[in-house]
């Protein structure tokens, strides 16, 4: 069971496997952050958007975890477009 609440019917097959792999990561944590993220917005992302997620699900989970709760800056590279948007997703509303 995956967790995932989005059908990957309609998808082409690259967007399918990514979200595949948003919800199959190792962890549970990055499990519910990268899946919650893929059911949200997989099919509105871009072509860009994909490929930069591709590349970012490709660091190894305590790195990519440490850097979207806080706990370790990650490669400049990285830290920008698709993740930024993944961390904003994770952030709760300030009340």
């Amino acid at each position: 069971m995956t967790g995932s609440t989005r059908s990957s019917e309609g998808l082409d097959d690259r967007r399918k496997r990514l979200l595949f792999r948003c919800w199959h990561r190792g962890t549970r944590e990055m499990d519910m952050i990268l899946g919650g993220f893929a059911d949200a917005h997989i099919a509105d992302l871009s072509d860009a958007d994909i490929a930069d997620l591709e590349r970012l699900i490709d660091l190894p989970d305590p790195d990519l975890y440490a850097a979207l709760s806080g706990g370790a800056p990650l490669a400049t590279d990285y830290a920008k477009g698709i993740f930024l948007r993944i961390k904003q997703s994770t952030e709760s509303p300030r009340a």
